[in-house]
Parts: C-alpha cells; sequence; structure tokens
C-alpha cells in the first residue's frame, strides 16, 4: 500500500478543494467510529481517505473503465445512474493506484454510495461517516445521526443511523428525479423489517 502522504497528495492533486475537504472529514469520521465499534482505525482512516478517490473522474471516463477495464462484480443498475460510478470505480483505483489489497477497505469503498443488505460493521462505518463527516456534511443532520448512535448501543446503533441516512438519500433521489439502485431500496427494506420499529420518526 502507497504510504498515508502520496494518497493524501494523490487526493489533492485530483479532487476539488471541497471533495478534498470532504475526504479528510470522512477519514476523521471513519476513525472515531471505529474506535467506538472496535475496528482497526488506521484502515478506517485509509478507507474513509480514499473513499472519493474517483468522485471528479469524468462520468463518461468512469463509464469506459467501469465497463471497459472492471467489467465485473457490479450490476446493471448501478450503470443507470452516474452518481454510483465512483464508488465502482474507486475500489478499482484504490488497488491499481494505491495498491490497496486489504478486502475490508475495498468492500467499504465499493459499498460507500448504495450500500447493500449484507454490509459488515466496517462497510457500515464508511457508509457512514461519507454521510456525516465534520468538514463538509450538514452540522445539524450528522447530529441526529451521532444522537441516533448514543442512544442505541452496538450494532442496532449502526442499523438505525444507515435506516435514517438511507431514508433521506432515497428522498433526495426522488426529488432529483433520479434512478434509485434496487441495492438501496433493498438495504432500507432489509432494515424497516430488522430495526426499523426501532426508529424514532424525527422528521
Amino acid at each position: 500500500m502507497k504510504t498515508t502522504d502520496f494518497i493524501e497528495n494523490w487526493l489533492r492533486e485530483n479532487l476539488s478543494a471541497k471533495r478534498y475537504s470532504h475526504s479528510i472529514g470522512c477519514a476523521d469520521c471513519a476513525k472515531r467510529l471505529a474506535k467506538i465499534y472496535n475496528q482497526d482505525e488506521n484502515k478506517a482512516y485509509i478507507a474513509g481517505l480514499i473513499h472519493d478517490c474517483a468522485k471528479n473522474t469524468d462520468d463518461e471516463k468512469l463509464y469506459k473503465i467501469i465497463t471497459g477495464e472492471i467489467k465485473e462484480g457490479y450490476s446493471e443498475h448501478e450503470l443507470k445512474n452516474s452518481k454510483t460510478y465512483h464508488a465502482i470505480a474507486g475500489a478499482y483505483f484504490a488497488k491499481k493506484i494505491f495498491e490497496i489489497e486489504d478486502e475490508s477497505i475495498l468492500s467499504a469503498i465499493r459499498n460507500h454510495t448504495t450500500g447493500k443488505i449484507d454490509m459488515t460493521v466496517f462497510d457500515k462505518i464508511i457508509f457512514l461517516a461519507d454521510k456525516i463527516e465534520p468538514n463538509e456534511r450538514d452540522e445539524k443532520y450528522s447530529k441526529k445521526i451521532f444522537k441516533i448512535l448514543e442512544n442505541n448501543k452496538g450494532t442496532i446503533g449502526l442499523d438505525l443511523a444507515i435506516l435514517k441516512c438511507s431514508k433521506e438519500t432515497i428522498k433526495s433521489l426522488v426529488k432529483r428525479q433520479l434512478y434509485i439502485c434496487p441495492e438501496t431500496i433493498d438495504l432500507y427494506n432489509h432494515l424497516i423489517m430488522s430495526v426499523g420499529y426501532l426508529a424514532v420518526n424525527d422528521d
């Protein structure tokens, strides 16, 4: 794996200033969550740092990379909304550019946008960190999510927080009239059935 300095320099050169700020915030938040949920803090920092490494690459170029070089490990639905391209390509970039071989890091990067039903605790941490990091995300919203985590210990708290985030993501996609990947809907439905009865309606 490349050094953290190499990764940060690459991101600084290849992402917008706002996206770079978000990536640093996500890395810090992921490390914080990893400590709470007994996950590897250094790995969480790296995954959070890299998760959006493909974000500022042109959509057309990402599409060509996905269909021409990656070719597998994604659904046809993910190609119907360009907002998902960077997660697929991001895991590929992480391996190719940053020489990441750790499957838990690659999985977390790959699944941080749509999510999926069988996410690991590490996957969930990166998924959440992306949504609630302090640098670029809405502070009021982040506080709501952290309150959910504080009031519900263990993985139930993680699941309730992700349920809230998934709900807001779906609302946003509907509002913008964008295609919603079945993976996102499946995750929401799964969480509604498993922990939804504990959710507090705080809209």
